[in-house]
């Protein structure tokens, strides 16, 4: 997803932005700023500062959004050595105007002007120390790192080149438990070589925090949260608490059904569930094995793919139709400027980005999204949860460039996903897809089905970022960094290594977002706020019936509230943004327990007699 004002470090692989805000900024602790300089800095001073940055910021956002999507979308050497520049001139800025912003931590601003200072201090993902020498080395190992990760392949016995999607089609597919592993182990052949670098990675982007006044990167990445940094990492093992005893039961039924298919001596029912019987190549959504695992007779009656196909929809009708939802809660429609220069379609002359994303090319009325739409169900929901950034992006148009973004980096995933949670049956049969609503009976089967993705995930989504946590902290040092990632797994998702792993082994740098310098948390986050957002729209919409039954579709009150807080921005604490919403300033994951509780039920009837736990 493109978001406006996004920065990185020098030439950082990733260009994601950690949104929201933000507790006091530390101290800054720079040996080489003369503090006597900087006491004479004032809030004028800085009002002046973030004036003119603000433009700049401006000005870059639009001009390195309009070079990425030429890229995505014309992907030529040329293009690519555009948008490389691109980034590395943005990010170079973004180190600017990180240190700049550090001058002021002594002086004395507005709490608006604090607030903006902070997400210039804390928006670098990867900052790079303040030496020539070691921010151009943190550059090349990042770049390195993620040429790695992108032109890795496993040539297998037969002499097959595979690639990372060739793998993962297998892995999703295949049910022989041999060709499982030899493609679990293969993908993991390409990570080994990027420890040493990672290593020294750390280290410098260490020196960076540090060099901005926080006492490691970890620290500095949850310090994004208006809350402080150990605190954060608190609220999300509370979260977790309240969540896992309804993984405990999704994990214990799919631990025995796997048993029956592959044998208890493969899937022995005391012990965490191998990594690569669960149809994804990192075990951490398991969607892709509900014809192992789902319940029998839960057949809903209809398939979105094939009414959509009996109803002759395009793929501009399946964008209109979502757009359609928003409208009815109320929405301006889409700028035709949107159907003007978004990208819908595979084009058959060129290669291009197919993933799906939204975009906000100028911060204004400039919004796309981008994809190579295929006419199934799945993708109808995926319309609906980018548009649903779109609306956001526009939502917060009016803010200072500095707040045009989510309240913090789980809010933009979980409104795309809030509004996906609406297309539902009954919302199928009011846009006139499918006839009639099937029975509550089949509920269990479409229930299963979003469990394997979502709850599944949750635990995973929690514990990358507390593996890099630790080893940006020191507590895991370099020779223990494949047994922790192993230990934490094992921990949280009671999920194993198929077979003995080396100390060698780099496990971690096999999934994207580790040698990608992705920060994981908000994904954690938007799998837990989506539930609440969507309980508390369906009570203002008045929803009498069963939670995940519930579509807001058509409903203006639920539409205006939901408004409220996507005009907000990042302007205020994520609390804030929060609260209008659900009325509490503390994310709660019941609202996941109240959405699955059939779901739950069943699943507690299913383990009687079984051996349950990890």
């Amino acid at each position: 997803m493109k978001i406006p004002f996004k920065l990185t470090a020098v030439v950082v692989a990733t260009s994601m932005f950690l949104s929201g805000c933000q507790q006091e900024a530390p101290t800054t602790l720079s040996n080489k700023e003369d503090t006597s300089v900087r006491k004479t800095l004032t809030a004028v001073d800085a009002e002046t500062f973030l004036k003119d940055t603000g433009k700049e910021l401006a000005r870059l956002t639009n001009e390195s959004s309009r070079i990425e999507w030429i890229y995505q979308n014309f992907i030529t050497e040329d293009t690519a050595a555009l948008s490389a520049a691109a980034a590395q001139k943005y990010s170079e800025a973004g180190v600017r105007f990180a240190l700049e912003a550090a001058k002021f931590d002594h002086v004395e601003v507005s709490a608006e002007q604090r607030r903006k200072l902070n997400i210039l201090k804390q928006a670098l993902v990867l900052p790079a120390p303040q030496d020539s020498e070691k921010s151009a080395e943190l550059a090349k190992i990042s770049s390195d790192l993620g040429g790695m990760y992108g032109k890795g392949t496993y040539t297998n016995a037969s002499g097959q080149e595979l690639s990372l999607v060739d793998m993962s089609a297998i892995m999703s597919t295949s049910r022989d438990y041999d060709q499982l592993l030899d493609v679990w182990q293969g993908w993991r052949q390409v990570s080994p070589p990027m420890k040493p670098l990672y290593v020294r990675e750390v280290e410098l982007a260490n020196e960076g925090a540090q060099g901005l006044g926080y006492p490691d990167l970890g620290a500095m990445w949850r310090s994004n949260y208006d809350m402080p940094a150990d605190e954060f990492g608190q609220e999300l093992d509370r979260l977790w608490g309240q969540v896992k005893p309804l993984y405990d039961a999704l994990h214990c039924h799919v631990r025995a059904e796997l048993g029956e298919h592959y044998g208890e001596d493969n899937v022995p029912q005391d012990q965490p569930i191998p990594a690569h019987l669960l149809g994804n190549m990192w075990a951490q959504s398991w969607g892709n094995i509900y014809d192992l695992v789902g319940p029998q007779n839960s057949d809903p009656g209809f398939d979105v793919t094939e009414q959509l196909a009996k109803h002759q929809y395009s793929e501009i009708d399946m964008v209109k139709g979502a757009e359609k939802f928003f409208t009815s809660l109320g929405f301006a429609p889409l700028p035709e400027t949107f159907y003007q220069r978004s990208l819908f379609t595979k084009p058959a002359d060129r290669d291009v980005v197919c993933h799906a994303s939204a975009w906000n090319i100028d911060a204004k009325d400039d919004i796309r999204i981008k994809m190579c739409i295929q006419k199934t169900g799945e993708e109808f929901s995926v319309i609906h949860h980018e548009l649903g950034h779109n609306f956001y992006q526009r939502a917060y148009k009016d803010q200072p460039v500095y707040f045009q973004n989510s309240a913090n980096d789980g809010f933009h995933e979980a409104i795309g996903d809030t509004i996906a949670l609406s297309v539902t049956p009954d919302y199928l049969k009011q846009i006139g897809l499918i006839d009639e609503v099937p029975d509550q009976s089949k509920d269990i089967g479409l229930l299963m089905k979003m469990a394997l993705e979502k709850i599944a995930f949750i635990p995973f989504g929690l514990m990358v970022d507390q593996w890099r946590w630790k080893v940006f902290s020191g507590e895991v040092t370099p020779e223990n960094y494949n047994k922790a990632w192993w230990e934490l797994r094992e921990k949280y998702q009671g999920v194993r290594a198929p077979i003995a792993r080396a100390e060698d082994d780099f496990d971690p740098g096999a999934k994207y977002h580790v040698p990608g310098n992705v920060p994981y948390s908000r994904y954690f986050l938007a799998h837990i706020l989506q539930f609440e957002f969507h309980q508390a729209l369906c009570e203002i919409a008045n929803n009498d019936g069963p939670i995940h039954r519930c579509s807001i579709y058509n409903n203006k009150e639920a539409g205006a509230k939901l408004n409220q807080v996507l005009e907000m921005g990042s302007s205020q604490p994520w609390q804030q943004a929060h609260k209008v919403l659900t009325g509490s300033e503390q994310m709660d994951a019941s609202a996941i327990l109240n959405y699955f509780k059939p779901l739950q039920d069943w699943l507690e009837k299913q383990n009687q007699g079984r051996q349950c736990g990890f």
